[in-house]
């Protein structure tokens, strides 16, 4: 685009695409396909969330991986985690997708056990420190109790933290898709306990480089200020809803090459 759009011409731009991508479509090529196999509200969770750590890098690599996951777990994510113990890791022997490997998977699973099992599951842990504006501080909170019990260092790199200036993508991502509803058939809806205006766009090299084409962001780096710039801007254009915009950010760069 060579000339500056108005605020009517860009929201009516993003609309649009939003229009494009938010469908049953986008699915099958995008790692919401994982959940997307599951009925039971923890399935979905457990995998979604285990899918969206691991979401970096090839989409069909992740796929690839994400469908080891779901073998692994026997079809049956939240019978896996409850009854997983430490005789279960052999089970995960050889897993690995990018640096994410079986020692890391053995962590989660226990912890995604303990939230479970001890904090009334992965939606309560969540929604205790959200507000109607922000799950930030959420994310942070929650990767406290996360990490919890004992385990390597190493582990930790896989859940970021907005208090250390990290856009946290992976999460965000997974926020929008337990928590937006909009009966488009690709987020699941499934968290009544948080507003979808709290929520943070996923931000990335797609939606970033996106963002500041259109001149929705200055700033360079895709960090936790970039990230707060784009949600306000996106919160212009709808405060109720705000990452549906991801959806128009992620398709215009990553589909489109726009």
């Amino acid at each position: 685009m060579n000339t500056p759009l108005t605020f009517k011409e860009l929201k009516d731009f993003l609309e649009e695409k939003v229009l494009l991508y938010n469908n049953p479509t986008f699915i099958e090529a995008d790692p919401i396909r994982l959940p997307h196999q599951f009925t039971k509200k923890e399935d979905i969770e457990i995998i979604g969330f285990l899918v969206a750590t691991i979401s970096w890098g090839n989409r069909k690599s992740i796929l690839k991986s994400g469908d080891k996951l779901v073998s692994i777990m026997g079809n049956s994510p939240s019978d896996f985690i409850n009854s997983y113990t430490n005789d279960h890791q052999k089970f995960l022997s050889g897993f690995v997708h990018r640096t994410f490997n079986e020692f890391d998977l053995h962590y989660f699973i226990l912890s995604l056990q303990n939230i479970y099992k001890n904090h009334k599951g992965l939606e309560t842990v969540f929604a205790e420190n959200s507000t109607s504006t922000s799950t930030q501080f959420a994310i942070h909170e929650f990767k406290k109790k996360f990490f919890a019990l004992p385990h390597e260092q190493r582990t930790q790199k896989h859940v970021s933290d907005p208090n250390k200036n990290s856009a946290a993508k992976r999460i965000n991502m997974y926020l929008r898709w337990m928590v937006r509803e909009d009966s488009k058939g690709v987020d699941f809806g499934l968290w009544k306990s948080i507003q979808p205006s709290a929520l943070s766009c996923p931000l990335d090299v797609h939606s970033g480089n996106i963002a500041r084409k259109l001149g929705v962001l200055e700033r360079k780096q895709n960090d936790g200020k970039a990230l707060n710039l784009l949600d306000d801007a996106l919160r212009k254009f709808d405060a109720n809803d705000p990452v549906k915009y991801d959806f128009a950010l992620f398709g215009l760069g990553a589909i489109e090459h726009f």
